[in-house]
C-alpha cells in the first residue's frame, strides 16, 4: 500500500486556534521528508476542534513550503460549493504546483443544524452530489460550455470520499474511492468493495483505486500508543455529552477528570477501535485490513495533543510501511 497523511488541523487546548494551521504546514514538510505519497487537508465548518474550513487556502500554504509531495483535499464538501468555483480553486493550485494536486470530494452537509443553516443547506434539499461531480469534472477536463481558468495541461485527479452510497457513485463515474469511519466496520465491506471493482466504469485511463482512511498511531508500546489515541477518542466521547467536538486536551488533564461507567466504557471501546500500538501491533492490524479491503493506499488520519509524539508516530509509520 502507498502511504499518505490527512491532517485535519486539530486545535489544541492551550494554543491559539490559528496555530493549528501552522502545525499542519509543519507536519506536511515533515511528511514530505519521510516519503509520504500525499498530504491532504480537511473541510469542517463551525467546529471548535478543527481550524480548517477552506482546503484550497490551506493547500496553497502547504504547497509553498513543500516541493514534491502530492497535495489534496480530504475533502471539499461539494454540497457547499458551486462546481465552477471549486474547479477554479484547484486549477489555480495545479498551476502553482504542477503535477501535485488532487481533489477529494465529500458530501457532508455539516455537523449541526445552525451550521447547515449558515451554509444555506437543508436536510430536505435534493441530493445532487453525483451530478455536481460530473459538472465539476467537465470544467477540469474543458468539456463544459464555460472554460474554467487557468487552463492547465492535465486534469486534476478526482477522488470520492464515500459511505456505502458514495461507493456506487465512484464506480459509476470511474473514480478512485476513499473509505473511512464506520463504513470500515460494515460486515459487508468485502462485498461493497467487490461491487465497486466489478461495476467500475473506466473514465479515460482510470482504474479502480481504494484508499482506506484510518486513525493510525504508533509508539514504542501498545500502552503508550493507546495514550496517544486518548485525546481524539475523548473529544469524540465528550462531544456526545456536550454536543461540541472540542480541542485536543493533554492526556493528564483527561485522566484527571471523573468518568462514570458509561463514559469509561465508551472511551475503552473507542480506544479498542483505533489501530494504535507498537510497530508490530500496527503492522498486524494493517495486514488484516489489507486482506479485507485489498486497499491500494492508506491515508493515516491520526492526531494527538502531544505534537512531538505525533511526529514520532508519523516517522514510525513511514518506516513500518517503507
Amino acid at each position: 500500500m502507498r502511504l499518505s497523511l490527512l491532517d485535519r488541523s486539530r486545535t489544541r487546548a492551550g494554543s491559539p486556534e490559528g496555530a493549528a494551521l501552522t502545525h499542519t504546514v509543519e507536519r506536511a514538510v515533515a511528511a514530505e521528508q519521510l516519503g509520504y505519497h500525499r498530504f491532504w487537508v480537511a473541510e469542517h465548518h463551525g467546529v471548535p476542534g478543527v481550524a480548517s474550513g477552506a482546503p484550497a487556502v490551506l493547500l496553497a500554504a502547504v504547497g509553498a513550503h513543500t516541493a514534491t509531495i502530492r497535495l489534496g483535499s480530504g475533502g471539499v464538501m461539494l454540497p457547499h460549493h458551486q462546481p465552477l468555483v471549486v474547479a477554479e480553486q484547484f486549477l489555480m493550485l495545479a498551476a502553482l504546483y504542477p503535477g501535485r494536486v488532487d481533489l477529494g470530494l465529500g458530501r457532508s452537509l455539516g455537523f449541526t443544524a445552525p451550521v447547515r443553516r449558515a451554509l444555506r443547506r437543508s436536510g430536505e434539499a435534493p441530493d445532487t452530489f453525483a451530478d455536481d461531480v460530473v459538472e465539476l469534472r467537465s470544467y477540469l477536463e474543458r468539456t463544459a460550455p464555460v472554460t474554467a481558468r487557468p487552463v492547465i495541461e492535465a486534469p486534476v485527479p478526482l477522488f470520492v470520499l464515500a459511505t456505502g452510497r458514495g461507493v456506487e457513485v465512484a464506480a459509476r463515474l470511474g473514480l478512485p474511492v476513499v473509505l473511512g469511519g464506520p463504513v470500515l466496520d460494515r460486515p459487508d465491506l468485502g462485498d461493497l468493495l467487490a461491487g465497486y471493482r466489478r461495476n467500475f466504469r473506466p473514465h479515460r485511463d482510470g482504474r479502480p483505486h481504494v484508499t482506506v482512511a484510518l486513525d493510525v498511531l504508533v509508539a514504542d508500546t501498545d500502552a503508550e500508543a493507546r495514550e496517544l489515541a486518548l485525546p481524539e477518542v475523548w473529544a469524540m466521547v465528550d462531544s456526545r455529552r456536550t454536543g461540541v467536538f472540542g480541542a485536543l486536551e493533554p492526556v493528564a488533564a483527561i485522566r484527571d477528570q471523573r468518568w462514570d461507567d458509561q463514559v469509561a466504557g465508551r472511551v475503552e471501546r473507542g480506544l479498542d477501535a483505533v489501530p494504535a500500538g507498537s510497530p508490530g501491533t500496527v503492522r498486524r492490524r494493517l495486514e488484516q485490513l489489507a486482506e479485507r479491503t485489498g486497499a491500494d493506499e492508506l491515508l493515516a488520519t491520526g492526531s494527538t495533543h502531544d505534537r512531538a509524539a505525533l511526529a514520532d508516530s508519523d516517522a514510525s509509520l513511514a518506516a513500518l510501511l517503507a
